[in-house]
């Protein structure tokens, strides 16, 4: 693979046959090609100009919600880092933050500026970037309620910014998702004006209902299934008997069963093919479609 041996010089790092495992919440996955930590914008946007076209690039976040299968990723994984990951409130109940910002952190960030409307990224494990793009949400609010504008930048290195409107924002998707690649750089947000303490006690009541209700402590990937309409998922799959049942390390958490979870001893194949056993036993039972949320990259092996 001539390419690995012809990077273009990059003021950030270039890790070449590194492991993804230790960069995802479920801890399993073989190794990318590279892995590109870019040291900033400008970084990132010299470095996607002078790679080879050809080959593939994708951009990941904390991997909290990312399953990466056994047999690696070809090409580029770039993992932004600490050059994305300001926070700045802009006044008129307005705040921009970097795309690795965890969602957690800029709910605080908000809350501290007197900014409503934002307290539901307490409950999400994630980044902005993959806020943005999957339309992350939870306990009755979405991130289309509150974001802006967006500025991303595709696979050629250049940059530019789409309004909300150019999102298309639906249940868990927008059109960051379809077609060409971009990168999710950062994301101006809009809340209303509220005092710090009572966004704050909004806040805590979020933290505290997911700290009781989800398995957050263990190796997981967050929501796994979407919920179909009309239907939760966590009861499908608990009607259909998979709560806590093995297969191999992985399984459906016996505190909440839409949580797959690696038991410690887990491969990607395993977390994957519970998910998909799964979902045809539903499919069977009830009819009722389950469609993935977590995303799955890369080779099985």
């Amino acid at each position: 693979m001539t390419w690995k041996t012809n990077l273009p010089a990059v003021r950030g790092k270039l890790l070449i046959d590194e492991a993804l495992a230790p960069f995802t919440w479920f801890r399993v996955g073989g190794p990318a090609d590279v892995v590109f930590l870019p040291a900033d914008e400008q970084d990132l946007s010299d470095f996607l100009k002078a790679l080879d076209p050809a080959v593939p690039v994708m951009a990941i976040g904390v991997g909290s919600n990312l399953l990466v299968r056994d047999g690696g990723v070809e090409g580029v994984i770039i993992r932004l880092g600490k050059g994305f990951n300001t926070v700045e409130a802009l006044g008129g109940n307005r705040i921009k933050a970097g795309s690795a910002v965890p969602d957690a952190i800029l709910a605080r960030k908000a809350a501290e500026a007197g900014i409503a409307g934002l307290e539901f990224y307490a409950g999400i494990p994630g980044t902005i970037g993959g806020a943005v793009i999957m339309n992350a949400g939870c306990y009755g609010s979405e991130t289309v309620n509150v974001v802006k504008s967006v500025r991303v930048m595709d696979r050629a290195g250049v940059v530019r910014e789409l309004a909300v409107e150019d999102l298309h924002y639906t249940y868990r998707h927008s059109a960051l998702q379809d077609g060409e690649m971009v990168i999710v750089l950062d994301a101006t947000y809009e809340g209303t004006a509220d005092e710090p303490a009572a966004i704050k006690a909004r806040m805590s009541e979020i933290t505290s209902r997911r700290e009781t209700t989800q398995p957050i402590r263990e190796k997981t990937g967050g929501s796994t299934f979407k919920n179909p309409p009309g239907h939760s998922s966590w009861k499908l799959v608990d009607e259909a008997g998979w709560r806590g049942k093995l297969f191999g390390g992985a399984m459906f958490s016996p505190l909440h069963s839409n949580f797959l979870i690696n038991t410690g001893e887990a491969t990607a194949a395993d977390l994957e093919g519970l998910g998909d056993t799964v979902r045809a036993d539903v499919l069977a039972k009830t009819g009722v479609q389950l469609d993935w949320e977590i995303k799955r990259i890369g080779r099985t092996a």
